[in-house]
Order: C-alpha cells, then sequence, then structure tokens
C-alpha cells in the first residue's frame, strides 16, 4: 500500500476544500488510537477519521460512522475542552511528508481567540496523533513517547513539538536537475530504491511507477543508467509537476476483486490488472481498506469450505486422471477380437507348442503376427483374446460414463472455488455451503428448517447504459434461480466459454433486441464474475434463455445449449452501474 506523501498531499487537498471554515462538532475516540471528528462546513457535515495505529495508520474522510464508546478517553476529553465547537482554518503539509497539520481556532477561557495545531504523522509503528498549543508545545498525544522509548525526539506533554528526522531526503517540490544529479544519482543503488530513499514522500510505488514511464528496469543501478538518466529525471518531475498543480488522479489496482494497489497518479505500471478511478481520495480509500477488510474477513469465513473444496478437488482430479489412463488402456480392444478372429480362421494348421504364428489380417489385407500361449491348446487362445476384448469392451463403455460423470464434478468444484474467491456476503457465503451440503461434500440435512430460516442472498444488479437490468449470480444455485425462475425466454443469458463462472441475465424490456452497448456490457460482467477475470480477453458464450436446457440430475449451475453465440471481452465493469 502506498499510503505515501503524494497521498497525503492529495488528502490534505481534499480537506483542505471541504474543511477549511468548518466548525468542529464532536469528538470521538472509538479506538485507542483512533479519533473521529464531526466538522460542520456550508451545511454539509464530514466525519473525519484520524488513526495512529502502528499496522494501519490512516486520515481520511469517512462515509459511514463508527460506533463510539460510552464514555470518552482522557484524550479525548482534552481535544473536547480545547477545540470543540473549534474552526478549522488551515491543513498543511509540512515538507511533503507524511504529516497533516490542522490550525485550529477557539477561543479560551477568557474568551479571547487563540489557536492550537492537531497534528497527524503517518508513519507506520511510529505513527502519532499529537496537540500543540500556539507555540508549538505539546498539550498532549493519543501516544507518548519517551527517552526509553526513541532516543531520537520525545512525544511528551510540555515538550516541544519537533518534525521526525528527514533521514537526508529532500523535498520533491523543491527538485530541480541539480538536486536530482547530487541526489539521486549519486546513489550507489538500483533505480527504484535511489529515488524513493531520496526525495521526501516518495514511496516504492511511485519510484516503481517512475522507472516504468522511463522505460527503465527498477533493478538497474543508478551507475549503469547512461541516457536512461535523463528519461528518469524527465518522469519524475512529470509527477512533481502533476503534484504542484493538485491535479490528481485517485486510482485502485484490482487483481480480480481483490484491491492490491492504490495511488494518487496514475498507476500505468499496473497495465495487466484493472485499474479504477474515483472522484476523491477520501472516496476511494473508504472504499480500498472497506474492500481489503471485506476480502480479508470472506477468506478467514470461508476457510473450512476451501479446505474442503481443495480437497475434494485433489481427489476428484486423482480420481478422473486414473480413469482416463484405464480408459487409454482400452484403446487396443480391437486387436484382441482380431486376435481371436484370425486363430479361429488359421488356428487349425498351427503346431501346439507355437509362441505366435504370422496371418493375414483381411480386415486391412496385410499380414500380422499373433502371440500365443504355448501352454495352452492354439484354439483356447482365441477364448482367451476374446475374452480379454469383453472385459475391454465393457470397460471402456463404463469409463466412458463415469469420465462424464467425474469430469462434470471436477468443474462443478472448480466452480464452487470460483464463487468462493467471489464470495463478499455472508449469506452468498452461506449458499456456497447449502450447494456443497445438497451435493454431499459437507455432512448434513439439506432443506431442514434451519436451512430455510437463513438470510437468502441477492444476485448483483447493474443497469446497462441502455437501461437494462442486468442480474448476475454470485454462486451456482442463484445461477440456477436466475436462468430457471427469474428469466423468461427471451431475455438473453450469458457466460464465460469452458470456465467457471456467473449466470448473466439480461431482461428484455419493449425492445425485440438489445443494443450493441448492452451485449457489450453483459458480456463485461460474465467475464469479470468468472474464473478468467485475471485474462485480458475472455470469450463469451451467449443465447435466449429458452435455448438452455439443465439435464435431470445435474449439478447446480450446469446447463447446455446448441444455439448460440460468441463473442471476446474485457473483465472490466467499470463504468457499469450497479444498483444496491
Amino acid at each position: 500500500m502506498a499510503f505515501d506523501g503524494v497521498v497525503i498531499s492529495n488528502i490534505v487537498y481534499d480537506l483542505r476544500e471541504k474543511l477549511t471554515g468548518g466548525r468542529i462538532y464532536k469528538i470521538y475516540q472509538p479506538e485507542n488510537d483512533e479519533l473521529n471528528i464531526v466538522i460542520k462546513n456550508n451545511k454539509d457535515s464530514y466525519r473525519l477519521m484520524l488513526s495512529a495505529d502502528a499496522s494501519l495508520p490512516l486520515i481520511y474522510i469517512l462515509g459511514l460512522s463508527k460506533e463510539n464508546p460510552m464514555s470518552a478517553p482522557n484524550f479525548c476529553m482534552l481535544l473536547r475542552k480545547h477545540i470543540g465547537n473549534g474552526r478549522i482554518i488551515d491543513v498543511m503539509q509540512p515538507g511533503f511528508e507524511r504529516i497533516v497539520e490542522f490550525t485550529i481556532e477557539h477561543l479560551d477561557e477568557m474568551g479571547d481567540v487563540c489557536r492550537k495545531k492537531l497534528i497527524i504523522e503517518i508513519m507506520g509503528k511510529h505513527s502519532n496523533i499529537i496537540f500543540t498549543d500556539h507555540k508549538g508545545m505539546i498539550i498532549d498525544s493519543i501516544k507518548h513517547v519517551s527517552h526509553l522509548v526513541s532516543s531520537v525526539r520525545e512525544v511528551l506533554p510540555g515538550r516541544r513539538y519537533e518534525y521526525p528526522p528527514d533521514g537526508g531526503k529532500i523535498n520533491p517540490m523543491e527538485l530541480d536537475r541539480g538536486l536530482f544529479d547530487s541526489t539521486v544519482m549519486t546513489k550507489t543503488a538500483d533505480a527504484c530504491k535511489a529515488i524513493y530513499t531520496s526525495l521526501t514522500g516518495f514511496s516504492p510505488v511511485v519510484a516503481n511507477e517512475i522507472c516504468y514511464r522511463a522505460d527503465i528496469d527498477p533493478r538497474t543501478s543508478v551507475a549503469e543508467l547512461g541516457e536512461g538518466a535523463d528519461r528518469l529525471y524527465k518522469c519524475t518531475m512529470d509527477i512533481v509537476d502533476q503534484i504542484k498543480r493538485c491535479d490528481y488522479d485517485p486510482v485502485i489496482v484490482f487483481d480480480g476483486y481483490k484491491p492490491v494497489e492504490f495511488s494518487s497518479v496514475m498507476l500505468t505500471m499496473y497495465s495487466d490488472k484493472q485499474i479504477e478511478h474515483r472522484n476523491s481520495i477520501s472516496e476511494l480509500l473508504d472504499e480500498y481498506y472497506y474492500r481489503k477488510a471485506l476480502v480479508t474477513r470472506m477468506r478467514q469465513k470461508s476457510t473450512d469450505l476451501r479446505r474442503i473444496v481443495q480437497t475434494a478437488i485433489e481427489r476428484t482430479s486423482r480420481k478422473y486422471d486414473l480413469q482416463m489412463k484405464q480408459l487409454k488402456d482400452t484403446e487396443n480392444r480391437e486387436k484382441y477380437k482380431v486376435y481371436g478372429e484370425l486363430i479361429n480362421t488359421y488356428g487349425y494348421s498351427v503346431k501346439q507348442g507355437e509362441k505366435s504364428f504370422k496371418a493375414l489380417n483381411y480386415y486391412t489385407n496385410e499380414e500380422i503376427i499373433i502371440p500365443l500361449d504355448s501352454q495352452i491348446p492354439v484354439m483356447d487362445n482365441a477364448k482367451r483374446y476374446f475374452a480379454k476384448y469383453n472385459k475391454q469392451k465393457r470397460t471402456c463403455e463404463a469409463l466412458t460414463k463415469l469420465t462424464v460423470e467425474t469430469r462434470e464434478e471436477l468443474e462443478h468444484l472448480q466452480s464452487v472455488q470460483a464463487f468462493l474467491d467471489m464470495a463478499v456476503d455472508e449469506a452468498a457465503l452461506a449458499e456456497v455451503k447449502e450447494e456443497l451440503t445438497m451435493c454431499g461434500y459437507i455432512r448434513g440435512h439439506y432443506g431442514s428448517k434451519n436451512n430455510k430460516k437463513k438470510v437468502k442472498s441477492k444476485p448483483y444488479h447493474y443497469v446497462s447504459s441502455d437501461g437494462f437490468h442486468m442480474y448476475v449470480g454470485k454462486n451456482n444455485l442463484q445461477n440456477d434461480e436466475l436462468t430457471f425462475k427469474f428469466a423468461n425466454g427471451k431475455d438473453m443469458w450469458f457466460h464465460a466459454k469452458k470456465m467457471p463462472g456467473s449466470h448473466v441475465i439480461v431482461k428484455l424490456m419493449e425492445a425485440d433486441e438489445l443494443p450493441d452497448q448492452t451485449y457489450e456490457e453483459a458480456a463485461r460482467l460474465a467475464a469479470y464474475y468468472s474464473s478468467g477475470r485475471t485474462n485480458p480477453k475472455v470469450e463469451i458464450d451467449y443465447t435466449e434463455r429458452k435455448n438452455l436446457k439443465k439435464p435431470a440430475g445435474a449439478k447446480p449451475g450446469f446447463v447446455i445449449y446448441h444455439t448460440n453465440y460468441s463473442m471476446v471481452a474485457e473483465p472490466d465493469i467499470s463504468g457499469i452501474q450497479e444498483l444496491t
């Protein structure tokens, strides 16, 4: 994650626009190292979240409120006393550091106007929230840091507040070619490390992006750059100039459904993944951490189900491989039938005790050698060959059916595995468990009263650019319900070709045909909600619902169709409106 100086500068720009002039309405401390401050400005209310959590320090405007404790901690009570109803007059980022300073104007006990500062330092395990007076003296902090903890800087009431040491880095907002050459280009490190260890607020993510734009391997030593140094400087200055213009571009990078990175500048180096833009950095951070927590929580809750499915997949795969090997061993069965027939035809002329004899194969007009068991009568060899042929014929017929069933079972398990990866709510996860119980992978009684009482998950609901409603199944049970209970005969059905994925149903309105744009958007949904979501392109089958059939006894989500069209779509659903 790149919660660096670039993102902080975007946050400060956003907060300055929304909060400057606003009054502090309420202050809460929901966690030991977190503050929530409600600010009213221009008839709007904002809930600012400041967290000094060592593992996840944050600052942004929350979209949803959090539950607050019944009694306020001491630090919260101190802030309420001093700056309750105070007015925010400035928000700044000193030296492009990961620090945000709020200057707050309020009335003291005598009714005189005075100013204080609330400072948050976003610095990993050293993160802190510090409250100072107008002279820079620390009134209190959410974490006390004595000389026993840090020999570099104390953060205690009564001490003067000092900025953390800059580590010899320079402010990128003051960068020019001379400074670049004397700092970055003198490092004995690779290009990426030279950038983020020389420039304040530049993280490895931004440094890698600069190298990518400059067409430089980030692992290349600075000393070996040659002409690449000019490109590196230019691409660095492009980002610096973008920040100076406050021309931010908040983006989230997704790997399928999982958010993997974010920044306030376009991350072109992730061209192989899905990149989505957001209107504001607070909106981005709120969504990013919500989705990140959701993925983590669903991953934890689905651990047992994943283990069951993975074990079943491994067992079924071994079973399928063995069946295919046995089936392959029956490919030469016709040879034994021919041997038997030729022995019956020519065997009377063969002497007892011979180990083989030559005969003309009247099916191919070729002479072949037929092996014989010299210990038994010649004609008994024919009976043995016919018995071997019949056994392999029966085996082939049985295995031909069994391999189809085993392959379908394996494909079903792989689809369940894919839907476990897609699960975003507990109701959807419960339906996957219900499906596994119904199919016998989990012990239980499918259809019991307890199952009926469970809240059902709803399919994803989107609206196309042309106004058509599109529904996406979250699991195989939903796929069946969408396709065979919800959809009408003329509704359109979309699905990723020959891979696990969701059924996508497009409901037809008055129109007889869907517009091209809706076809394209429905195909993108089918590609995104499939196991091929990490591919650049996915082939999609689509047809009218009336062309689908579900064989008797088929696994949930399984359908057959013989009339369809195909198209290729990108697994990218950005820009498609989702209804909640």
